[in-house]
């Protein structure tokens, strides 16, 4: 099994034929995804590589009732418009890579969401990948993914690709990876992702990548230590070296109010058993010592 996406997975692109979604349809296309049909208004007709083009998600899901998941490349200015689109056509799975939407419309647009009991990946995500169903939703490249036991969860796209390539390379591939976004505001959490591999049954242990900012990281710690999590966990935090208040590259990674911090983070897993690597390098050595299969 895999966590979101499988291969009954049916996507539908919104935005596809902007320089961004139809490079990534391609992609996504040539790694085996089912993308069944795009959205961009006004462009219905078109075709954007052999992908029918509709105006309204509405049309494309009269059209392709199978479609399950939707993939948001629309501008910051009209993404939230495009997300509650796809919510009231019944779409369960909703993969936001837009960055850049106002916090209050986060808010706003992951609340109904949830009322609905619609998933949200992201916003500012790079995906969600899982190699052993060729199935990707998503911008990440396929190269340093390989099929395994690996679940990972992360805020950090670019570290996402490192820490799975050099797991691939000792062996250690993965069920499912996912990018839940580097916005303070994101439509999942550590602890909704974690609690979904620790069900996964062919995820047999779990890394978590985490970065200054925000207090994801302290909180899924608590939620280890009241003993939802019986899977191996291997961490890493990146922004070690930040000062107190400073932003990073992430609209949530800053540090405030004595939480956030590399430090704060890192103590708060280390004590309810987590190993924490110091390096990205790291987790692939530790993984090699304490994931036995």
């Amino acid at each position: 099994m895999t966590i979101i996406v499988n291969e009954n997975t049916r996507v539908l692109v919104q935005g596809i034929t902007g320089r961004e979604g139809r490079f990534h349809t391609e992609r996504m296309l040539e790694y085996g995804t089912k993308v069944v049909a795009g959205v961009t208004p006004g462009k219905g007709g078109m075709k954007v590589h052999g992908v029918p083009v509709y105006n309204t998600v509405a049309e494309a899901i009269d059209k392709h009732p199978e479609i399950n998941t939707s993939i948001v490349f629309v501008p910051a200015k009209f993404a939230p418009d495009a997300i509650y689109e796809a919510i009231d056509a019944g779409i369960k799975n909703i993969v936001v890579i837009t960055e850049g939407i106002p916090v209050h419309d986060e808010i706003k647009l992951i609340n109904y969401a949830r009322s609905k009991g619609v998933i949200v990946i992201g916003p500012n995500t790079p995906g969600i990948i899982a190699p052993g169903k060729r199935v990707k939703v998503g911008i990440m490249p396929e190269r340093p993914f390989k099929p395994g036991y690996v679940g990972i969860v992360s805020r950090s796209g670019t570290l996402t690709y490192e820490i799975a390539d050099v797991l691939s390379r000792v062996g250690f591939g993965q069920s499912t990876v996912l990018g839940i976004g580097g916005d303070p505001i994101t439509g999942l959490d550590f602890i909704d992702v974690v609690s979904m591999f620790e069900k996964d049954p062919d995820t047999k242990a779990i890394v978590v990548i985490g970065e200054i900012g925000g207090d994801a990281e302290e909180r899924l710690a608590e939620y280890i230590k009241k003993g939802n999590v019986t899977k191996p966990v291997i961490a890493y935090i990146a922004g070690k070296t930040a000062p107190p208040g400073k932003r990073m590259g992430h609209a949530g990674a800053i540090i405030t109010m004595g939480r956030g911090s590399a430090e704060s983070k890192i103590k708060a897993l280390k004590s309810v058993g987590v190993e924490v690597a110091t390096t990205p390098m790291q987790v692939a050595e530790i993984a090699k010592k304490i994931f036995k299969f």
